[in-house]
This record gives structure tokens, sequence and C-alpha cells, in this order.
């Protein structure tokens, strides 16, 4: 049953009120990524007379752990149900889009963010190449039906512009294009700066001739969020989440570090058993009228020093052992490494004859952690590019990539003789060179491409002709005859190809 306007507003407002909630959380994150820290965990005595002169500073940890699975989620494309080969015409809507960066945009701020959204709606100017925009989690928001995490009910778009909202409800039916104003005043809690909004109802959007509210076409609501780290019951996790504590603590080590650096990094002397040295004040007759504590910072830049007193001797106190704080730090920044399955070598830097399978052991934690971000948004993906089909009006083939399979870029890093070694043995055991090139890490356009070119030279080679055994169109040179990809299973065979004796030779 479409919505009111009062409904709709209402709706609205509840998803902003949550978007409200989520985003510092996620500003948290955002922040820690870009490497703005708080000088936390120090005394208040200590923080008073260093913070300012930390200001600014960090020892960023947290961007490594939320780039280093990011590197290895590439989408390269997708295959609905039932077909042995990537589409290439959805791939050509990934690419036009620009979503082989954007994607990367996305999936990094799932990490920081624990959550990001994709937004799929068509382009009138195009009706062959929807939009497909990924979304920050603090200005979009996915509502679920009542004990599903898949089920959409209803999305939000929402960004502001001085003194206005503009939000953009999706529903499975129709979509609102909503305004309204705000308050402009600064320095206000987030809590009375919503109940102040509450108080300005959501007015309809100018949409020119287009109708406000619009039909959705695509029968469903068309949005979807990558979660990051996911629960059952549970909101996901941000992948710095659980650095942000040791990050604080590597970060007042170093402050301490620098503080003893300054001050006690060298051996300090001193006198003991002397009196302060004084030097005498004179009037304009020189006549001695009383005396004044000499400037002890010039002894230290005359490296002279005169002492009278009988009792006096000298004494040093030895210089601060730099070293045990950075000995803690490498502690904490192992932690960070197990704790986040980062390698070691990514945030300690540091290789020193290394063989490929202590790299390859070494990276095993991240493999699998970027692994699994591939099925968890991989889920995702493939919905994205079900609506893409829904906005091109393929419903039939949305249907097929529900069930589909995403394909993405091998997460293992592989030393290039050490892969093509592997892949010459399962040659010989029989998998095909299609399979193979894929897993080479080819994308399913470059391998389409290369077949395309074996079977160019297989053509332009005279020796092959004469031999009679020059491939059939369809057919693969390495696995022997079979059925082109447009031609049915059952289909009679083409002609075959002249050999000596049936060109009469």
């Amino acid at each position: 049953m479409p919505l009111t306007l009062a409904q709709a507003g209402q709706l609205a407002d509840q998803l902003l009120s949550e978007l409200q909630n989520r985003t510092p959380m996620i500003e948290r994150g955002v922040e820690y990524y870009k490497g703005k820290h708080p000088l936390r965990f120090a005394s208040d005595s200590f923080r008073k007379h260093f913070a300012k002169q930390y200001a600014g500073f960090s020892d960023n940890w947290t961007q490594v752990v939320a780039d280093s699975p990011v590197e290895r989620l590439t989408v390269t494309g997708v295959k609905p149900s039932g077909e042995t080969a990537a589409d290439r015409e959805l791939w050509g809507v990934w690419q036009r889009n620009g979503l082989d960066a954007d994607s990367q945009l996305g999936f990094l701020g799932a990490g920081y963010g624990a959550r990001s959204y994709v937004l799929v709606w068509g382009d009138p100017d195009d009706e062959e190449t929807p939009e497909v925009t990924f979304e920050d989690a603090r200005q979009a928001i996915v509502m679920y039906e009542p004990g599903s995490r898949r089920k959409r009910k209803a999305a939000l778009k929402s960004w502001r512009d001085g003194s206005r909202v503009y939000c953009t409800l999706y529903l499975k039916d129709e979509v609102w294009k909503l305004e309204r104003a705000v308050s402009a005043e600064p320095h206000k809690s987030a809590a009375m700066q919503s109940a102040e909004d509450l108080a300005h109802e959501f007015k309809l959007r100018d949409t020119g001739h287009a109708p406000n509210p619009q039909p959705n076409p695509m029968g469903v609501v068309p949005m979807v969020e990558l979660p990051n780290r996911p629960l059952l019951a549970e909101e996901p996790i941000s992948d710095v989440a659980g650095v942000i504590a040791m990050q604080d603590a590597i970060n007042l080590l170093w402050s301490q570090l620098f503080t003893a650096s300054d001050f006690a990094s060298f051996p300090q002397r001193l006198i003991l058993g002397a009196e302060a040295p004084k030097t005498p004040i004179l009037d304009k007759n020189g006549q001695i009228i009383g005396e004044k504590p000499i400037d002890l910072a010039k002894f230290a830049v005359d490296r002279i020093l005169w002492i009278t007193d009988e009792k006096a001797r000298a004494a040093n106190w030895p210089a601060a052992n730099l070293g045990a704080y950075t000995e803690v730090m490498e502690v904490a920044v192992g932690h960070i490494a197990a704790q986040t399955r980062t390698p070691p070598h990514y945030l300690v830097g540091r290789m020193a004859n290394l063989s490929g399978d202590a790299l390859v052991a070494a990276e095993t934690g991240l493999v699998k952690k970027s692994q699994e971000k591939q099925l968890w948004f991989g889920v995702a993906i493939r919905e994205v590019f079900k609506l893409i089909a829904l906005a091109r009006g393929e419903k039939g083939l949305g249907r097929a990539l529900a069930g589909g399979q995403v394909l993405w870029q091998d997460a293992e890093s592989r030393n290039q003789a050490q892969a093509a070694d592997m892949l010459l043995k399962l040659k010989q055991v029989g998998f095909p060179f299609e399979w193979l090139a894929l897993r080479f890490g080819l994308s399913p356009t470059e391998v389409a491409d290369l077949i395309e070119m074996r079977q160019a030279e297989a053509d332009m080679d005279p020796a092959s002709l004469i031999l009679g055994t020059r491939p059939r169109d369809g057919m693969n040179p390495d696995t022997g005859p079979g059925p082109d990809r447009g031609q049915a299973p059952d289909a009679e065979p083409a002609d075959p190809v002249p050999t000596l004796a049936g060109a009469g030779l």
C-alpha cells in the first residue's frame, strides 16, 4: 500500500536517527585511518605539559591494517547460474561506472566503518548502463524486514547542504525525494540537534516534470549493504575497532620516548656539596653591594664551571635507556599483527633472506581474512549485479544472477615461476586452458581475448592446415572438439577440416 507524505517522512526520520547513532563510531574509524589520534593513557600532568608538543603526531598502524586486505579484493566478473562463462554485458556496466576503482573505496569504507552500501538506479540517458555507486555508511542505510538479515524493506540516502537536509527514500514500489530545514546553529549536542530537526516536517523536493514519489520499476529496494565481519545478532565490526586502543598506547610510548630523548638521552653531570655559583653586584664606583645567582645555562654553553667550595664533588646520572621504549612498541606492533592477521613484514618492514614458503606462511592469515571478505562481500556484489540486470529490464537474468557466482582475483600472492610450474602440472592432469588462465590471475575478459588470440594464431599457421590439425571453430585447441559457446550441445558438428587424403594431396 503506498505511503502518505507523513508516513514517508516518519520512516525517513527513523532511518536518519539510526544514521546519527552510527555516525560517531564511523567517524572515529575515519579519523584513526587518517592518522588523527589524540594523546591518550597519559597522566594529567604529562598531558598538560606535552599534549600540544605532540599534537598531530601519530605512528599510524590502523591505516596499514585497513588497507592490507583491500589490496586483495578485486572483482573480475560475475557468472550467472547455469552459465560456464562470465557475463560480458554486466561487466561492461561495472567498468563504465568506474567500479574497478570505486569498489576499492567501498571495501575500504566497510573496513574502517564496519559497513558500506551500493546503490543501483537506472539512467534515463542510457538504458543499457544503470548508475551504480558505492555509498558511505554515514549517508546511507538499509532497513530490513523483521527477523531477516537479507530481505530489504527500505533504504535511505541522505546528505546535508547548508541549512537543509535532503533524503531519497527507496521502497520496493516507489521512491520519495524529500527535504527539510535543519538548525544551522553551531555547538549543539547531537540529541538537541535531532530534537530540533524533528520539529521541521519533510516536504517533497522539486523534481521538475518527474513525478514525486515516482514508481520503482525494479520491484526491490535498490540499495545493498556490504557488512564487514558480520555477526548473527550484533552489528558488523570494523577492522580498526580492535586496533585503536593499542594504537593509542603506541603513540603514548612514542611521546614518552621523545620526552626522554629531550631530557635524559645523554649522561647528566651534577655538582654535589657546593653552593650555587653567584656573581657580585657592583655599584657605579665598583664597590660590591650584593650578589645574584649565575645563569647556569651559560655554563652549559661555555662548557666552563668555576667552583671554589672545598666540599664540592662531581657526579653524573646515566643516560636514559631509550631501547626499553622501542622494545615495548615492537611487542605492541606484534600484538596488532596477530590480532588483525596482518603479516608482520607489512608492519615491521624488515625482510631478510625469507624463503617463498616462509612468506606464504606469514601471509596465510591475511589470505584467509581476504577470502572471508570475498565470501561476505560476494553475497552483496552478486545482489548488486542482480539489481543491474533488473534496472536493464532483464528479470530472467536477474534471477539467474541471484544464484550465480562473483569472480575474484586470487587473494594469494604467488611467485610467477611457482605459479607457472603449478599450472603446468594441472594442465598435465587435464585441467582446461580457460580454467588455468583464470587461476593465473587473468580476468574473464582477458581470458576470452586470449582464447581468440590463440584461435587467430592457429588459423594463421599454414602447417596446421596442411597436417589437418587446425582446430575447427568452437574447438578448444587444448582439449579437443567440443560445442561452441553459442551452439547447443546436441547440434550437428561442423564439416571436418580437410586432411591430406581428403584434399587429394
